[in-house]
């Protein structure tokens, strides 16, 4: 099955303590479009600027991404500036410019409305309630969001989330949510907000899956190099809703190996700047990750 994701395609200018990167291609759709892509089709809405270069649209067009529902209007397009430090779980921001994504109104196309995939990238609440006007009975929803909208827009996405299937979010924005400082108990009181799985990103620590019925943990891979955090959350979710869409299995194996595939995406994706190593990555190379991260996670008991 196919996905349809709304979000932001951005230039990030990225410095970390083991480099820089200038006005490279970013944007939670960008990320979450290409890591899905090695698992399903993509149908991606959003808006760039006169100044997104052809360069960058033709990194979406290798992934056999659907651009007709991405805008080009006058302006520029959404620039984000970000430090890290040792930290990787940590990103600050030196300045944003949302430019053109400043008054973006997600318009889907007919032919996106049938799809049976949606996933709501961190936009405005409001916007992510219109999408779910527009679309005709999805099988799944997910979504994300950030600390901003939970500060600022409280009620408004409270009322999304009572609309979706999943909710994905970090460790401090659960808290945030839930007024709760325990992941535990956040978890019990967004689940009355309406999603059935509720996932925790938890950065280099990997991540956590709530049920109503039970918990799953799935680790962070060790990496021997990271370069990049940015995009790795999009990342996760790229693997994560491509590998749904793909298997169509939403029992608890499905979703918790589904789990596993996002943190494999998440794993190539933080090894360069933007989305490079994605850019070359191979199924094979998916297909080896995942079993070393089976390796990873198993024990007998003795």
């Amino acid at each position: 099955m196919s996905i349809l994701v709304v979000g932001s395609l951005a230039f990030d200018t990225i410095e970390t303590p083991f480099g820089k990167a200038d006005k490279v291609l970013g944007g939670s759709a960008v990320y979450f479009s290409v890591a899905a892509s090695f698992f399903t089709e993509v149908f991606l809405v959003g808006v760039v600027g006169k100044d997104f270069p052809e360069s960058h649209l033709n990194i979406l067009r290798e992934r056999n991404i659907d651009l007709r529902g991405l805008k080009q209007e006058d302006g520029a397009t959404f620039h984000w500036k970000g430090r890290y430090g040792y930290d990787l779980n940590e990103a600050h921001t030196l300045d944003t410019k949302l430019n053109v994504f400043e008054k973006f109104s997600p318009d889907i196309p007919e032919a996106y409305r049938d799809l049976e995939y949606v996933f709501l990238a961190n936009i405005d609440p409001e916007l992510q309630f219109n999408v779910l006007k527009q679309v005709h009975k999805p099988k799944v929803v997910a979504l994300d969001t950030m600390n901003f909208w939970i500060e600022n827009k409280p009620d408004a996405l409270k009322e999304t989330i009572k609309l979706v299937d999943i909710l994905i979010i970090n460790e401090s924005e659960a808290r945030e949510l839930a007024k709760e400082y325990n992941l535990v108990k956040a978890a019990r009181v967004i689940s009355v907000f309406g999603p059935k799985y509720l996932i925790v990103k938890q950065g280099t620590y990997g991540a956590l899956l709530f049920t109503n019925s039970s918990i799953f943990s799935a680790p962070a891979y060790p990496l021997e190099v990271t370069l990049d955090p940015t995009g790795a959350g999009d990342s996760f979710a790229g693997g994560f809703m491509g590998y749904l869409a793909k298997c169509q299995n939403l029992s608890d194996v499905g979703i918790r190996q589904a789990i596993i595939f996002g943190s494999v995406m998440a794993s190539f994706c933080v090894e360069q700047f933007s989305v490079e190593r994605l850019r070359i990555l191979t199924d094979q190379e998916v297909s080896n990750r995942f079993t070393e991260f089976l390796n990873l996670t198993c024990f007998k008991e003795i």
